[in-house]
């Protein structure tokens, strides 16, 4: 769940993307994982939803290194890639990698936290439908 105050709003990068309404200092926890908001999901059990539902759930979801989904309950999921982002998503915790500015684009490198970008060594962009 964040710890900043963000909105979703169109994003350059694609389609929409999550912003910070607030400055934020470098290193400043903006996201931890939060049972209740954000789901860890079996991938069987999301494998087992019926299209187009099924698609467009995995599409909002990372995949862990244990091949568990994670769904963000929160504007996380509209977080969109970089590869030079201003976020740093290594370990349990999502921090500011620099100083980030009221108003701008939060973003990370999915290859960091997500096993299928990790896996495919080319990014493949998750728009939603």
């Amino acid at each position: 769940m964040f710890r900043v105050p963000t909105y979703v709003a169109p994003s350059p990068i694609a389609g929409v993307g999550v912003y910070t309404s607030l400055p934020i200092a470098a290193g400043t926890v903006i996201w931890d994982f939060t049972e209740g908001v954000d789901l860890r999901l079996d991938p069987a059990v999301v494998a087992a939803i019926p299209e187009p539902l099924g698609s467009k759930i995995r599409s909002y979801c990372y995949e862990e290194s244990d091949g568990h989904l994670v769904l963000c309950g929160d504007n996380a999921r509209f977080m969109n890639h970089s590869f030079e982002p201003n976020c740093d998503d290594r370990g349990h915790v999502t921090r500011a990698l620099r100083d980030i500015a009221e108003g701008e684009e939060l973003t990370c490198d999915y290859r960091n936290f997500d096993a299928e970008s990790e896996r495919s060594g080319l990014m493949e962009w998750r728009t939603a439908v």
